[in-house]
């Protein structure tokens, strides 16, 4: 099960995503919003927090669901504060009940991630790319559009047309055709 506990905030926070299972994970913790009862309503337990990457709308509310579960955080870059473990590209993970691929796909930070489950067809994309064929800002502290382009493209290459859910870091998840989105966001982050 996927739930997006950051639907109908009204705060600036990024997407926060409970994945419930064998090893129930939130990606991402986002800000500005009481995430702990969130979790809280839906899960007695957490197993580890993963992290798309490190912009503060993202993990503003890392502490508090680390005290609050006694859990740990695994994002790409284990020097920066509140991330205890290092995933590495390519590295495989549990989450849920399925297995996901970290995809290390820099552009909008340096150290974001995607995680892509070929099994279940999923793609959590954080801010690289959104519905509707937009994708992650570059204007920020480490963004570069080229090296974006080619974290677009790196996905693509790895997921297919049979991609059957996007979950991005804003806005709403793509259950329709999500290839479409991200083939749209390649071409237009070329544009841009």
């Amino acid at each position: 099960m996927i739930a997006n506990l950051a639907q109908g905030v009204q705060a600036f926070t990024s997407n926060v995503f409970l994945v419930d299972g064998e090893r129930t994970v939130v990606i991402d913790t986002g800000a500005n919003f009481d995430v702990v009862a969130a979790i809280e309503s839906r899960v007695d337990d957490l197993d580890a927090v993963v992290l798309t990457h490190t912009h503060r709308d993202h993990v503003d509310n890392l502490e508090a669901v680390k005290d609050a579960f006694d859990v740990e955080a695994w994002g790409y870059d284990a020097s920066i504060d509140g991330v205890d473990h290092e995933l590495e590209d390519g590295e495989r993970l549990l989450l849920g009940d399925h297995e996901y691929v970290a995809l290390h796909t820099p552009g909008h930070k340096d150290d974001h991630l995607c995680f892509y489950s070929e099994d279940t067809g999923v793609l959590f994309a954080g801010d690289l790319v959104f519905q509707n064929g937009s994708f992650g800002r570059t204007d920020l502290e480490e963004g570069d559009r080229g090296t974006l382009v080619e974290s677009i493209d790196r996905v693509l290459e790895r997921i297919d047309e049979e991609l059957s859910e996007m979950h991005t870091g804003h806005g709403p998840s793509v259950a329709t055709e999500p290839y479409d989105h991200v083939e749209l966001a390649s071409r237009m982050a070329r544009q841009a």
